[in-house]
């Protein structure tokens, strides 16, 4: 599926045709695909008479593809800072700003045998350390949520006093059998394919789906947290070397940018300021986002 997904947007890409002069392409977090795809982007192709395209996939995966010049977009928008300071690097954005935030949380599928579990109260953590459990979580090489929660279960370990917790949920860093697409996981879970999954509140919310929320001391939502608490976890992936790279947490803000290759660098800027008018700032609210916090990335 993630193979099939990247393929297809290559080839959208590397298309010949001619885009449209009033058409902005948004290359966007997966996990905003309900906020984007059917609020802002309409919202913003009505109000500027355009057409709106959302390419949502894992901020990392569209920040590589971008930064290699295999994938053309107007906008980029990220959670975490890590993928902008891909295309910071490159030279491909000026700067980019917050536009809204989130926290992690455990999702849950009403149609679980497990549902009754997580909404009665038994600790999340038991919950999903059951017999046959399915959990779903995206991949910690491309997307943020992937690596997040890795973060989220290690700081769990310290604050519930249970040692080795993330490994009993996760397995492997790198597990196989519960690596999905963020695109497709919230999906899985209205299907009933997966019991629970990492998700973002902001996510859930949209997709109206039951879920467990977190202490600020695991949710990785509370800048005051971060220097103290939350930088106190690590974990490793191979790195473009193939040596270990080491990764610490950032703080779960979304941040928006205007390319400077973006064919239509008009409507860029446009859609950018769109997303911190008072109209964008209700789209973010509406949909289950917090308020932008910290300073642009340059």
């Amino acid at each position: 599926m993630r193979r099939f997904v990247l393929a297809a947007l290559l080839l959208a890409a590397s298309s010949t045709q001619p885009a449209a002069a009033r058409t902005i392409r948004v290359a966007y977090a997966g996990a905003m695909g309900v906020v984007m795809d059917h609020v802002i982007g309409p919202a913003f192709a009505k109000e500027n008479a355009a057409t709106y395209q959302g390419i949502g996939q894992g901020a990392y995966a569209l920040a590589r593809l971008i930064a290699a010049k295999r994938l053309s977009a107007d906008v980029f928008i990220s959670i975490t800072p890590g993928p902008v300071k891909i295309l910071s690097k490159a030279g491909l954005i000026d700067q980019a700003v917050p536009v809204a935030s989130t926290a992690m949380v455990i999702a849950y599928s009403p149609k679980s045998r497990f549902a009754a579990a997580f909404a009665g109260g038994t600790p999340w953590w038991q919950v999903l350390e059951s017999r046959g459990l399915r959990f779903g979580r995206t991949d910690p090489k491309t997307d943020p949520q992937g690596q997040n929660i890795v973060f989220t279960m290690l700081l769990a370990e310290r604050y519930y006093h249970e040692p080795g917790l993330a490994r009993r949920i996760l397995g492997p860093l790198l597990n196989p059998a519960q690596i999905f697409t963020e695109p497709s996981i919230l999906s899985r879970l209205e299907a009933g394919q997966i019991d629970a999954s990492s998700a973002y509140e902001s996510a859930v919310l949209s997709h109206h789906l039951p879920f467990v929320r977190l202490p600020d001391e695991i949710n990785l939502s509370n800048p005051a947290m971060d220097k103290a608490w939350y930088s106190t976890v690590h974990f490793s992936l191979p790195g473009p070397n193939g040596q270990p790279h080491e990764l610490g947490t950032e703080p779960l803000v979304f941040y928006a940018a205007a390319l400077k290759n973006a064919p239509r660098p008009a409507l860029a800027q446009r859609f950018v300021k769109f997303l911190l008018s008072p109209a964008g700032r209700q789209a973010f609210a509406a949909t289950g986002y917090g308020k932008p916090k910290g300073g642009p990335i340059r």
